[in-house]
């Protein structure tokens, strides 16, 4: 009955998946069968916790933060938890050998957003390798199956990526986060007077983490690689809408990539990954 208890808790972590983020489930659908309860593990787990402290409203949030981390790595050690989500991803780590200051590291950029609004380069950098880079790294892990040679040349790649998904976000989310939540990411931009040269140089930044991304992702394992490749596109074309709108829109607008053309990426890389031209 275990098999079954576990089953159930993966299956909680995709149904998060699904109604969260239609982009990540096509990306893991795409991936090779035996990766998609694992990647839907991590996926459930890092959206649980950036939704005690960006949505919770009204609750204690740094005492549901404490409390989600002490409950992680206590299940991480005894190998069980009665929450769902926690369970799953704990059986991930250790499964995958999943490195702990990974997961500390983003537990505590999450941290941050309960107390800081504004960052210097350190701080940003700080930031986006917690909330992002080591998700990729989670990824990785799982990817590479416990082959550390292949995970080590990989990994600053792969820390890349996750950067470059993290910067567009904030391009995307720039109304929430500064006229709602009061946050501004980048480092020594006005978004009271943001200039088309600000945003090219955000763009810049952007595009060099993309072009770094895209030669770990081709030398990914073949039933990684496809997935992977699937969210890189996604985030391109979500990116290249950005750039192509003025500083004002994305100031006042959150710019999202249709579902239809969702679909149509996720047919184009398919078939591409049977032709075997990735």
């Amino acid at each position: 009955m275990m098999d079954l208890y576990n089953t159930t808790t993966f299956e909680c972590s995709k149904l998060i998946t699904e109604y969260y983020s239609t982009s990540f489930t096509l990306g893991i659908k795409t991936l090779d069968k035996r990766f998609h309860f694992p990647i839907y593990a991590v996926y459930g787990f890092v959206r649980y916790a950036d939704e005690i402290v960006d949505t919770f409203h009204g609750f204690d949030k740094k005492t549901l933060l404490n409390t989600f981390r002490t409950d992680t790595f206590k299940a991480i050690e005894d190998k069980i938890s009665l929450n769902p989500v926690i369970h799953s991803f704990q059986m991930v780590v250790n499964e995958y050998q999943i490195e702990h200051d990974l997961i500390k590291a983003f537990l505590h950029s999450m941290e941050m957003d309960l107390y800081q609004s504004e960052y210097n380069q350190v701080g940003y950098e700080e930031y986006i390798y917690g909330s992002a880079e080591v998700v990729g790294l989670m990824c990785l892990r799982v990817f590479c199956e416990g082959n550390d040679e292949m995970y080590q040349a990989l990994k600053d790649d792969a820390r890349r990526l996750g950067s470059a998904f993290q910067k567009v976000n904030f391009l995307r989310d720039i109304k929430s986060d500064f006229q709602e939540r009061g946050r501004t990411y980048f480092p020594n931009v006005d978004f009271t007077n943001f200039t088309l040269t600000d945003k090219q140089q955000i763009e810049e930044d952007i595009q060099a983490d993309f072009d770094a991304a895209y030669r770990g992702i081709m030398n990914l394992p073949k039933g990684a690689k496809a997935g992977v490749y699937l969210a890189y596109k996604y985030y391109l074309r979500l990116f290249d809408k950005i750039k192509g709108c003025p500083a004002s829109k994305i100031q006042n607008e959150r710019i999202r990539v249709p579902d239809f053309q969702k679909v149509a990426l996720l047919a184009k890389t398919y078939f591409q990954f049977r032709l075997n031209v990735l």
